[in-house]
């Protein structure tokens, strides 16, 4: 039995799809398949039922899994202890990132720990927010920025790089923005908005919930350019963040909800019990986001 059989194995797992996993481990589909087969044949059981689309667990296949990424976590365990008493730090980083958020200081906090850390592997994706909260809480992610509702998630250690208020913005003229808007006045309009997962629509509908209102939701996106050209092109009223509506003060006007307090966070979170690896990127972090644009 090989520690790639069991990465390859946790990844199929995860992703319940042989494709996806062999494009997160770097390796092709049937190379996957092929190491899986083998470890399949050690243990005398088949750990997943290939009759549908969708990779599923067997019975034999659920007791493995946290076997597997535990022995994944003792092996990288081993790394950097030796790591950690030879001051060089090796191994992988799993990092997730709120989808169609460009966030250019953990870019430069990423470049910087390479350059400090060059033996550190990087690997980085996209999910929404509520999906890498549990991976990190699983141990699948080390590090990940996402956008969350009012306060970070309880049990892990965050690091709040934006705290902002909703707004709603739509092209000059429009009655949403002409004067200060209430949220009952504006679920009175088609509104275009983050998908639910991200942060920014969990204040949304937090809010709405609260004052008792439905809101009429004609479109979703996750990256904030599309909700911002939907909306200049009067398909709806944007539900964005304050420092996003200010790119798109060229096209559209931005006012304040002024009832919803609960602001919206971009925050970066991890397990406190995490290695050398992530405390060191995670000072990067803190060095890049505290230094002025």
């Amino acid at each position: 039995m090989e520690l790639r059989q069991l990465e390859y194995f946790v990844a199929v797992a995860e992703e319940r799809n042989f494709t996806r996993a062999a494009e997160r481990v770097h390796i092709s589909q049937s190379g996957v398949s092929a190491q899986v087969r083998q470890l399949e044949r050690e243990l005398g059981a088949e750990l997943f039922d290939r009759s549908a689309r969708t990779a599923t667990l067997t019975t034999a296949g659920k007791a493995a899994l946290e076997h597997a990424r535990a022995a994944l976590a003792a092996a990288e365990a081993v790394g950097q202890a030796v790591g950690e008493v030879t001051d060089l730090i090796r191994g992988r980083l799993d990092l997730g990132m709120v989808i169609g958020c460009t966030v250019t200081p953990l870019f430069d906090a990423l470049a910087a720990f390479h350059r400090a850390h060059p033996g550190v592997e990087i690997s980085l994706q996209e999910a929404n927010s509520d999906q890498m909260v549990d991976r990190v809480r699983a141990g699948t992610l080390d590090l990940a920025l996402i956008g969350a509702a009012g306060g970070t998630p309880d049990g892990l250690a965050a690091l709040t790089v934006v705290s902002e208020r909703l707004v709603a913005a739509a092209p000059p003229g429009h009655p949403a923005v002409d004067g200060p808007l209430t949220l009952r006045n504006l679920v009175g309009h088609p509104l275009v908005c983050m998908p639910p997962g991200t942060g920014l629509r969990a204040v949304f509908d937090q809010a709405c919930a609260a004052h008792g209102v439905r809101p009429a939701i004609a479109l979703q996106a996750s990256a904030a350019d599309a909700i911002a050209d939907l909306a200049a092109r009067g398909l709806g009223v944007a539900v964005l963040s304050e420092s996003m509506a200010e790119h798109y003060r060229d096209r559209l006007d931005a006012v304040p909800i002024s009832d919803v307090d609960t602001p919206g966070l971009l925050a970066l979170v991890w397990k406190p019990s995490r290695g050398p690896a992530v405390r060191e990127l995670v000072a990067h972090c803190r060095r890049a986001f505290a230094t002025p644009a």
